[in-house]
């Protein structure tokens, strides 16, 4: 069970860096993902199944993971001033996602374009984030609330120590 696993991160992994458009250290892709050459990773950044839906731009930063079933939409129907009901036939809105250093997001999270997650951040399991959240937010909800911070002297100590996983 162990070797089969580790087949299908690498499998999963192979795919998945002949579609992001950059990183800066080969993620590490445990179960299925779905990226865009629109798709700019960091350093250290761990998908456990992600799939990126939209022409946007996504960047994720630095020392990133996530749950399963994550769903990232960055582009819509446009449907005002549209050629057609209920959404124009020719031209879709793009919006970019920016995820900055250190976030992790729980299990089918889902993030709209035009978001910004801060550092730091906690998404809890189940989201849906629909507006910016801060630096060391811990949020949940539908939509997305900040209901709690990080101890930020305790993740700045953690910080300066390198102690990422």
């Amino acid at each position: 069970m162990k070797y089969i696993k580790k087949l299908l991160t690498y499998i999963f992994t192979f795919l998945a860096i002949k579609k992001i458009g950059s990183y800066r250290s080969k993620p590490k892709v445990n179960f299925y993902s779905r990226f865009t050459k629109n798709t700019h990773i960091g350093y250290n950044c761990h998908f456990n199944g992600m799939i990126i839906r939209g022409n946007g731009k996504v960047t994720i930063g630095d020392n990133f993971h996530s749950g399963k079933d994550i769903l990232l939409i960055n582009s819509y129907h446009k449907y005002d001033n549209a050629d057609a009901i209920p959404y124009d036939t020719k031209q879709t809105v793009d919006k970019d996602i920016t995820i900055e250093d250190n976030v992790w997001l729980g299990d089918r999270v889902l993030v709209l374009g035009g978001v910004t997650i801060g550092e730091g951040a906690i998404i809890q399991a189940g989201a849906v984030v629909v507006k910016d959240i801060k630096k060391f937010g811990i949020a949940g909800g539908n939509p997305a609330q900040v209901f709690k911070c990080r101890d930020i002297e305790s993740y700045n100590n953690l910080k300066e120590e390198d102690e990422f996983c």
